[in-house]
């Protein structure tokens, strides 16, 4: 039989409040019970932990979302949805500086859920890797 103390069952409200206030700001889920081909799109700047964060949703049908919609549709329809095979931009010289940045993609494409994150080492080679999928604006 496992007896808590009053301190040990303070302690854990605590911790357990505390772990809420460090996690930073809550973003609203995205909603994913549309049909058709659309993507939650987030790109963090910094170390995952704290940054800058900037959202867009990307639909296809009829493409809208961000300034780069129609380009970003297309790449995407060219490769299944799947952002990992989009080819890298040809002749990209990205500067060796280490500014990360986290790419994250949810959503479906042709009836498949997709799911992607990856940290680019800076801006640059999130641009030279992804092409326009995460090129949108505020």
């Amino acid at each position: 039989m496992t007896h808590l103390s009053k301190t040990t069952a303070a302690a854990g409200v605590l911790l357990a409040a505390a772990a809420l206030l460090t996690a930073g700001p809550a973003q609203a889920a995205p909603d994913l019970t549309r049909d058709g081909d659309y993507l939650y799109l987030t790109v963090t700047t910094g170390d995952g932990h704290s940054g800058d964060t900037r959202v867009a949703l990307l639909l296809c049908d009829p493409p809208q979302g961000h300034s780069r919609a129609a380009e970003a549709c297309a790449r995407l329809d060219a490769v299944g949805g799947d952002i990992t095979r989009i080819p890298p931009a040809r002749g990209a010289m990205c500067p060796m500086l280490y500014a990360p940045v986290t790419a994250q993609a949810r959503g479906q494409w042709n009836g498949r859920p997709i799911e992607y994150r990856e940290t680019f080492a800076n801006p640059c080679q999130l641009a030279a890797r992804t092409g326009p999928v995460f090129a949108f604006e505020d």
